[in-house]
């Protein structure tokens, strides 16, 4: 079987990492990279004995999938080309900035019958893997993700930059109508929200309290879900997880056995994979443009309360 020929827009600090992993996977055939700085392509490139492209359809021609790892605003532009040259594609999330242009991107891959996949990097991390094992019925789910100010991607707020993580993660473990929304949110250090709380009822009876953060000290990206059996606590970071049950009038912890990886390398595998015999991708535009489309409901909601401040 021959290899997928592979490359890269945008050698940021994702997308170089995105070069690293390609350049190292099984089955793949690393073309090269394309950014709109040069001299940045070019090293990356040097890094990885490939060619930096002078565009980024000059790259499309000679490649067969490709990651999109520029700012969000230009996912639409370029993945669009992308697709519209028959290539596979994986955008890094958010899918795009709007939620008419997600709809856009997945109905052109469905036309072409290609591959579009998300980068919802946590759905390829082994402890939700781990999680989804031991999974019945969420009742309850709180979600913590905190990082210090990134000086990148403030052109978002950090719904779409963070909380889309684990708003795509609770979709998925839920799989049910969203009945409301109640959000809280203020900027600190950018001219979107820094910190964000939203709390999120579904028709099933389960709640989904959802908070982010990027302006905190210390680094913490957890979820815990109660369920009417038992209490799953989850460290993406750590790769780690505990369960918790009742046993007569005793709570017993045990834990959840994790075989830890690189989600990243996952996720790009899984790419490939998808590319090269067509399957449907585990994050799919579908699923991001729904994540997409509740991210946006919560940063308006944000706004609007703020602006009534």
């Amino acid at each position: 079987m021959s290899n997928v020929r592979v490359g890269v827009v945008g050698v940021g600090h994702i997308g170089r990492e995105h070069a690293r992993i390609y350049s190292q996977l099984p089955g793949v055939e690393f073309v090269g990279v394309y950014d709109l700085d040069a001299h940045v392509a070019e090293k990356v490139a040097q890094r990885h004995d490939v060619k930096a492209f002078s565009t980024a359809q000059a790259l499309a021609e000679v490649v067969d999938a490709a990651t999109i790892a520029t700012p969000t605003n230009t996912h639409h532009e370029i993945a669009t080309q992308f697709l519209q040259m028959g290539k596979h594609v994986l955008v890094e999330k958010p899918i795009t900035d709007n939620t008419e242009q997600a709809k856009a991107l997945v109905q052109l891959a469905q036309a072409k019958k290609l591959v579009l996949q998300v980068g919802h990097i946590e759905r390829f991390n082994p402890a939700l893997s781990a999680l989804e094992e031991k999974l019945t019925r969420p009742r309850f789910i709180e979600a913590h993700r905190l990082s210090a100010y990134p000086g990148r991607s403030t052109d978002i707020g950090v719904v779409l930059d963070l909380m889309i993580h684990d708003l795509e993660v609770v979709l998925h473990l839920v799989r049910s109508p969203i009945q409301s929304i109640d959000s809280v949110g203020t900027a600190v250090l950018s001219k979107g929200e820094d910190i964000a709380n939203a709390r999120i009822r579904f028709e099933n009876g389960c709640v989904a309290n959802i908070t982010t953060s990027r302006i905190s000290f210390e680094k913490v990206r957890k979820i815990r879900v109660f369920q009417d059996d038992a209490y799953l606590s989850l460290d993406y970071f750590d790769q780690s997880g505990e369960i918790y049950r009742k046993v007569d009038t005793r709570i017993t912890k045990e834990k959840i056995k994790v075989e830890k990886d690189e989600p990243l390398k996952l996720e790009l595998a899984a790419f490939v994979d998808c590319a090269r015999s067509s399957q449907a991708p585990r994050v799919g535009g579908a699923q991001a443009a729904h994540a997409l489309e509740i991210a946006m409901l919560i940063t308006e909601q944000i706004a609007q309360q703020n602006a009534k401040a």
